[in-house]
């Protein structure tokens, strides 16, 4: 397995062609609870192009009956990056499986192309809007359910924020 770089501009293409639209290779989950994580996982995929197939843990989609929690759950899809990541220093994977890794971070962590997730006071995270900017050091966000292209962190309402830093994918 090696490690592949994550095309952030990939993403951004990517977020800025479907921000506002659904593309049809994937289900839209606007009435089950929600698009916002289904599309931070085609844009990160459209980074890294590599999917973790192991059954539950994983990050896949191949339909909306065969995919992985991960994939369009905000608490899985954190869960899946952290814990796919690396050691720190010694580039051995903790999760070391395919696909993509990330570590958690603050604003001043972020790039294009990372996420943040925005949760209530109870501890529980509920949206994953993607980077596609900055202005004045301020992330600007793309997502769905509430679709949004450019749009400030500072504009959501939320109690509790957490920033992931995609280092990059196995393969």
């Amino acid at each position: 397995m090696r490690i592949i770089e994550y095309n952030r501009e990939a993403v951004l293409a990517y977020a800025r062609k479907w921000a506002f639209a659904r593309n049809p290779q994937y289900y839209n989950f606007d009435r089950l609870g929600g698009d916002c994580t289904n599309f931070a996982s085609q844009c990160l995929f459209a980074g890294c192009g590599v999917m973790n197939f192991t059954p539950t843990f994983g990050w896949f989609y191949q339909s909306l009956t065969s995919r992985a929690p991960a994939w369009t759950g905000v608490e899985y899809f954190y869960n899946f990056l952290v814990g796919n990541g690396l050691e720190t220093g010694t580039g051995v994977g903790i999760g070391g499986g395919n696909g993509p890794f990330a570590i958690e971070t603050d604003i001043s962590g972020l790039q294009v192309g990372d996420f943040v997730q925005l949760g209530r006071l109870t501890g529980d995270f509920y949206h994953t809007p993607v980077v596609v900017g900055f202005e004045n050091g301020e992330p600007l966000l793309a997502a769905h359910t509430y679709d949004a292209f450019g749009r400030k962190l500072s504009s959501y309402s939320f109690d509790k924020l957490r920033c992931l830093h995609v280092l990059g994918a196995r393969k």
